[in-house]
């Protein structure tokens, strides 16, 4: 895997990142969402988490874009500020290859370098062993399942919640802020 680079996502990535997002939506389970966001939107949406100090990462190979990730908001209200909600995505071909384990250690290591405390994972299905499995290995712990809260496909999903601590975690205050 020594080819493969994991660095800050740039604006020049939103298209390879808007197409694996597509791929997601439209196939996958792991996102509620049904229509797929275009080009416009996903900037937008980087634009805004990287304006906000969130990790924002893509694995290339050769060049190309085959997975990202980033930190982003757990809630809005300020008392949840040190807690960050994660999100991986991969190409089709790029999975089950150690990608997303490469990309979500960074990811923790950037979001506990930056303060943050906390990281929830919100996996779309519980039958999602490898994003499970993937959040297991990387010192997440199962924290619950949310049962039938998304219709897709023509059939009901449950959403799992995994958590870790960051840093201190909550051994400590963190600084004023």
């Amino acid at each position: 895997m020594s080819d493969l680079l994991i660095r800050p996502a740039t604006a020049a990535d939103i298209a390879a990142i808007t197409a694996i997002y597509d791929h997601a939506v439209r196939f996958g389970t792991a996102t509620f969402e049904i229509d797929p966001p275009d080009g416009a939107e996903m900037t937008r949406r980087f634009g805004a988490l990287t304006a906000d100090g969130f990790p924002y990462l893509v694995a290339a190979r050769n060049g190309a874009v085959i997975g990202y990730a980033y930190a982003g908001p757990y809630r809005a209200r300020p008392a949840y500020r040190f807690t960050v909600e994660n999100s991986i995505y991969l190409a089709p071909a790029a999975q089950r290859r150690g990608v997303g384990t490469r990309l979500l250690r960074e990811l923790v290591d950037l979001s506990a370098t930056r303060g943050f405390r906390q990281m929830i994972a919100v996996i779309g299905d519980s039958t999602n062993a490898a994003s499970i499995g993937l959040h297991r290995r990387a010192g997440f712990e199962m924290t619950g399942t949310f049962t039938a809260v998304g219709f897709k496909f023509g059939r009901w999903l449950d959403a799992v919640l995994m958590q870790r601590a960051l840093g201190d975690g909550d051994a400590s205050v963190p600084p004023a802020s």
